[in-house]
């Protein structure tokens, strides 16, 4: 075997087996984390923009 047939899943070489995997999983909870914070914070700015327009605001 080379070290090409060793190295399955682009784990650099001298890197433990499961490390490609381990930064994938990393960085697709990183992708997560930031959707989910713009999601709050345009939700939270809409809010704002809402309550600031008198939606919120009980009728007179």
């Amino acid at each position: 075997m080379t070290d090409e047939d060793e190295n399955e899943g682009g784990a650099e070489a001298g890197a433990p087996p499961g490390a490609a995997r381990r930064a994938s999983a990393w960085m697709i909870l990183a992708i997560v984390a930031a959707a989910l914070l713009v999601c709050c914070c345009s939700a939270a700015v809409g809010l704002l923009i809402s309550w600031s327009a008198g939606l919120f605001h009980t009728p007179t």
